[in-house]
């Protein structure tokens, strides 16, 4: 299942990130990569707990915690701190891998938490016409799908999907990523939990509290409840 979050971030909060990035202290993104991934990507990343980089997610966490639709679609347990990239024409792409199956969270008090990647979610911070290329393609069981979206928008796709970022040939893609741990591990039990709930929320909009929404609701819960792993 692909979700598009539009409007993750609003234009005030966009503008503040842009500026620090104006400044990040860019290095080498290889060094995230797994042995498979490593070989294919060349792109630019913040160290996770340089100034900007943090400022990046506080801002990425706080909308995903204002953000129904992402708790819908994702039911997360846990959430893998949000990294910073760049794609510019000298380093321009990451070719096509899977994502490690486990990622390592650092903890403040030393340590790290392991996080099973069961989605992963993209955040552009460049506007379209910032760049040329630098479209994320998704190769997965519903088919392939190019995605290149505004800035502030977010793309929730599954962690099990192969995956690219095509070279950018002008300007520089700016964005955040990060991987989510789900409640319920199944890709199929999270969509129709995430349709589910979508059209129970219709149904209230439509014609209020009737017993039909008062059921769906209970369907919803009690799947929910069957297949949550807490």
């Amino acid at each position: 299942m692909l979700v598009q979050l539009p409007r993750l971030l609003d234009a005030d909060t966009l503008r503040s990130l842009r500026t620090s990035l104006e400044t990040a202290p860019w290095e080498d993104g290889e060094s995230s990569a797994g042995a498979q991934a490593r070989q294919v990507k060349n792109n630019l990343q913040l160290p996770h707990d340089c100034p900007q980089a943090r400022q990046v997610q506080a801002a990425v966490l706080g909308a995903l915690d204002r953000s129904n639709t992402f708790f819908s679609a994702a039911l997360p347990l846990k959430v893998f701190t949000p990294r910073v990239n760049c794609y510019n024409a000298e380093h321009s792409a990451y070719g096509r891998h899977v994502d490690n199956a486990i990622r390592l969270k650092p903890q403040a008090q030393g340590g790290a938490d392991p996080v099973r990647t069961d989605l992963s979610c993209t955040v552009f911070l460049s506007e379209p016409d910032e760049y040329d290329g630098g479209e994320l393609v998704i190769q997965d069981t519903y088919g392939q799908q190019s995605v290149k979206l505004a800035a502030g928008d977010a793309v929730l796709y599954p962690g099990t999907s192969v995956h690219e970022v095509l070279p950018v040939t002008r300007g520089a893609r700016l964005a955040s990523f990060f991987w989510i741990q789900s409640m319920v591990r199944s890709d199929e039990q999270r969509r129709l939990l995430h349709t589910l709930d979508n059209t129970t929320v219709d149904l209230r909009v439509q014609h209020g509290e009737t017993d039909h929404a008062v059921a769906l609701t209970g369907i919803y819960h009690n799947l929910l409840r069957m297949w949550a792993q807490t």
